[in-house]
């Protein structure tokens, strides 16, 4: 299982993301991932880092995929891929209604359906070939040539049936949110394997916060007042129910070093082909977490 590690860019400038990458990797880590949320643009980071940071490889864990159209996102990513020598892997998902209407506006209709017809758009662009594709709610028409640009791996925010489905049958994999290593075991795994026969094995993207600390149960407490609004998403309370968690609070990963260990194994176990850590709690247990997972790694 390849362990990476999510980038906390929000509220730090270029030099000091680049900074925290090129430390990291000095320290083993290599696989580093970049989320959208509205703070820096995930593949643009992705390329002034990986001109910098040559050792490294990267994610998007994901772009949100109403407000870019196939075209849009095909030129961009074919773009970071060639600048970085072909280190990407695309990571693309439908997000939320209270994000995709409340934010951008987009009516929120059916995401199953929209991301299938705009994976059919977007994956024959990623090889370079011209589409001429009419859906019910993608239209694209045209080609994008990027020299030197490989299509890079397609990963999708899979969580429900369908997701996985479309996952298993045009993709290269899921990226999971929330989700342990009971329910990557019990149903994960499974459903995108079955979804994928016939195909080269799924990648099983895990992810979860992650603190190697001496306060477990404060750190919990703090991810419940953080990001306790997403246990009532309704995908995230599928996946928690999964997993017997009552909070997104019981998914955080921690303890001290020996529990952690043990916890991301169990990750391994459970079918994951990689695993996101995101560091939190305290400076000094944010220090000790990336310490762990580069003793992990190196």
């Amino acid at each position: 299982m390849r362990i990476g590690l999510l980038q906390d860019d929000i509220g730090k400038t270029l030099a000091a993301n680049i900074a925290e990458i090129r430390a990291a990797t000095a320290g083993g880590i290599t696989d580093f991932w970049l989320a959208d949320r509205l703070a820096w643009e995930p593949l643009t980071l992705i390329t002034a880092a990986g001109l910098q940071v040559p050792e490294a490889r990267f994610g998007t864990g994901v772009i949100r995929s109403y407000p870019r159209h196939p075209l849009t996102l095909a030129g961009h990513a074919l773009s970071t891929q060639a600048a970085i020598g072909n280190r990407l892997t695309l990571g693309i998902g439908p997000s939320h209604e209270v994000i995709t209407t409340g934010q951008y506006g987009y009516a929120f209709d059916k995401p199953a359906r929209h991301l299938r017809e705009y994976l059919t758009a977007l994956i024959p662009l990623l090889r370079g070939e011209e589409v001429a594709y009419q859906g019910e709610t993608i239209v694209a028409n045209g080609q994008v040539g990027v020299p030197g640009a490989e299509p890079p791996p397609v990963l999708i925010s899979a969580l429900g049936p369908q997701m996985l489905k479309l996952a298993g049958e045009l993709t290269d994999g899921t990226i999971l949110a929330w989700a342990g290593s009971k329910s990557i075991s019990d149903y994960f795994a499974p459903a995108i394997t079955r979804a994928a026969a016939g195909r080269p094995a799924p990648r099983i993207v895990a992810s979860a916060l992650m603190a190697v600390t001496d306060d477990p149960d404060g750190t919990r407490a703090q991810v419940n007042s953080e990001f306790g609004i997403a246990a009532t998403f309704s995908s995230y309370r599928a996946v928690l129910d999964r997993d017997g968690a009552e909070t997104v609070g019981d998914t955080v990963v921690a303890g001290d070093e020996s529990l952690v260990r043990k916890e991301i194994q169990r990750f391994a176990d459970a079918g994951a082909t990689d695993f996101v850590a995101m560091p939190y709690g305290s400076e000094e247990d944010r220090k000790r977490t990336i310490e762990l997972l580069c003793d992990l790694t190196s």
